[in-house]
């Protein structure tokens, strides 16, 4: 168990923890949570007033060795009646506060079950949010996306907690031999969901410049775009979300049809980065004949590194490219 649930396991010890509480520690979706109480008997020895659920130090033992044990792939069925056979909710915890974790797998922790993410120091819903990625678990994720979202507003979560939890588990497939693809994909998937609920929340106030976002030709990665397109749309900014490998004839013609106040071009690699496509898109022209305009160029990503084309802007991060391109669509 690692440093943030030790912690919440100790604090308990006082009361105990409400089930909300425990489902952002852990990854779990509160509803799944009164499920294994309800069907499997993982849950609260007892409830507040009758009714209300606190989790006791007990009773996080038992429930952190059923999602160690749920992680590693094992049924919920068979994982509660291991969880039950191997922890005792009397188990005294150790000298120093932490949980005897000890069960089945001969003395190994269950926080190195198979499936644990190198999340390190990030805040507590990222590593709630990379055990619910690693099970699959497609409501917990979509609960802890939308609650950091509505909880530190969206550039927040982006930086502390949406980004930390893709590289973790973009490192974790890297580093054993392909596997956790599937966790990459599904995670990715319900980050893209709850970005375009955030972006849905306002409709764009009238009289400022659009922005037209898109990946180079042959660039796939879509996510820090589209995490600024949502930031773009809750400031009440109109932009055009293009994604993922626009042709660059399919650009030429965008930016004709909307007259943009700024492109943004995202490349992820290098080998997608690309000044001579920069250098076509400023060029571009719509209006009238003497009073044409050109659209203000930036490039975002980690492939422009070392090869940034002369006067061409690249925000740092999501909070400049925000900025950057609030400031050019009021003008």
């Amino acid at each position: 168990m690692d440093d943030a649930v030790s912690t919440l396991t100790r604090g308990a010890d006082v009361g105990g923890l409400t089930t909300g509480a425990v489902a952002r520690l852990l990854g779990v979706a509160p509803t799944t949570l009164r499920s294994w109480d309800r069907r499997y008997g993982i849950g609260p020895a007892s409830r507040e007033g009758g009714r209300h659920r606190r989790w006791t130090a007990a009773d996080l033992r038992l429930l952190e060795r059923m999602c160690g044990l749920t992680n590693a792939g094992m049924p919920p069925a068979e994982a509660a009646r291991a969880a039950l056979a191997t922890v005792s909710r009397d188990t005294p915890p150790r000298p120093d506060g932490r949980p005897d974790e000890r069960g089945s797998r001969g003395g190994e922790p269950s926080s190195h079950a198979p499936g644990a993410l190198p999340v390190g120091r990030a805040r507590r819903e990222c590593r709630g949010l990379a055990r619910a990625a690693v099970r699959l678990d497609a409501q917990a994720m979509d609960e802890l996306l939308a609650a950091s979202i509505d909880r530190y507003g969206l550039l927040a979560a982006w930086e502390s907690v949406i980004m930390p939890t893709l590289h973790a588990v973009g490192r974790k497939w890297e580093t054993a031999g392909e596997r956790y693809i599937e966790v990459e994909h599904l995670l990715s998937w319900h980050v893209s969901s709850a970005l375009r609920r955030a972006a849905a929340q306002r409709r764009p106030a009238a009289g400022s410049g659009v922005s037209l976002l898109a990946c180079t030709p042959g660039e796939s990665h879509t996510l820090a775009l589209e995490a600024l397109a949502a930031g773009l749309a809750q400031q009440g900014l109109p932009v055009r979300m293009f994604g993922a490998a626009l042709p660059v004839e399919a650009m030429e013609e965008a930016v004709r049809r909307t007259g943009p106040a700024a492109v943004v071009l995202w490349a992820q690699s290098r080998s997608t980065a690309s000044r001579a496509l920069v250098a076509r898109v400023e060029s571009i022209e719509w209006g009238v004949r003497g009073a044409r305009r050109r659209p203000a160029v930036l490039v975002a990503g980690p492939g422009w590194a070392g090869q940034l084309p002369p006067g061409v802007r690249h925000p740092s991060g999501l909070a400049e490219a925000l900025d950057a391109l609030a400031a050019i669509s009021q003008r």
